[in-house]
């Protein structure tokens, strides 16, 4: 059994507090933008955002991740069009939950005015692009997620190449992390995603997932964000209507090898699934203890 040799494995995000040798943290995934990957602007407005926060934290969330613009390639959107987005959303959700808020941008304004609202995680997917983000984190309290990727922001990365795909990820988060600690953000508030599928195909994001536990032995908290990408949809030939049990398999095994946050889409699945790999793992007991337990078969 592999368990991931992380450098503090406690940490406290705002006002919840995880220990990652024993936990594994789901964060569920609300999209504000009309072209999103998976809900085709289901959550785009105000109230179907907030609505879908709060939904996620009934199902059993320990984290919303909440985003205003897409990775995918496209036309930059203005910071304040991103952050009217999900700065909004932010302040709502802190209103009337303690869950853990993470902002998915990579602009360091609205990392500022996402934290101010209440967001207490910076998710940057784009390997720290904008370099003033590392300085909005360290002047506050969040916790900063790294991400690999290769392209500029919402640009083409063309026929992405790998000599060795998990070896080179994991330098070039080691670096990454090198630079935020610098800038005087402390090791205990950093973690990192390896980017499945960010400028990588389906068989780079197959390979990385089965080698993950080369990126967990960093030392710092894994987020495997899995959840209906394309390589799920390539290796099934499922459209992303039809990907859960794929996503689920897939962020599975990524628990196996040292994944410690799990970005999912399906919330209720998805809690199910972290909780019963924990127990595989022998990192928590089951709810109950009935079965065959007594002089009766139950």
């Amino acid at each position: 059994m592999y368990l991931p040799p992380l450098r503090i494995p406690v940490r406290t995000i705002g006002a919840r507090t995880f220990d990652f040798s024993r936990r594994v943290a789901v964060m569920a995934v609300v999209n504000r933008t009309p072209d999103s990957f998976f809900d085709r602007g289901r959550t785009f407005a105000l109230d179907k955002a907030v609505q879908a926060s709060f939904r996620a934290v009934e199902l059993g969330a320990d984290w919303v991740d909440i985003g205003g613009v897409p990775f995918a390639p496209g036309d930059p959107i203005p910071v304040e069009a991103e952050a009217d987005r999900v700065v909004p959303v932010v302040a709502e959700l802190r209103a009337g939950s303690d869950v853990v808020i993470s902002v998915d941008t990579f602009h360091a304004e609205v990392a500022r005015r996402a934290i101010a609202a209440g967001a207490t995680v910076v998710n940057d997917t784009t390997g720290l692009s904008d370099p003033r983000l590392v300085s909005v984190v360290a002047d506050s309290d969040a916790t900063l997620v790294i991400t690999h990727s290769l392209a500029a922001p919402r640009t083409f990365y063309p026929r992405p190449h790998y000599d060795d795909i998990a070896a080179e990820v994991a330098a070039f988060l080691l670096g990454r992390v090198e630079v935020a600690l610098a800038a005087g953000i402390p090791e205990e508030r950093i973690i990192v995603d390896p980017g499945h599928d960010l400028n990588k195909n389906t068989l780079h994001s197959l390979e990385l997932t089965r080698r993950l536990s080369e990126i967990a032995d960093l030392g710092y908290p894994t987020l495997a964000a899995v959840s209906n990408k394309d390589f799920i949809g390539e290796t099934l030939d499922a459209p992303r209507e039809a990907r859960l049990e794929g996503s689920l398999a897939a962020a599975v095994v990524s628990m196996v090898n040292g994944a410690r946050i799990i970005r999912m889409h399906d919330v209720a699945a998805s809690v199910a699934a972290a909780r019963m790999t924990e127990a595989i793992l022998g990192l928590r007991e089951p709810a109950y203890l009935t079965h065959n337990m007594g002089d009766v078969n139950e």
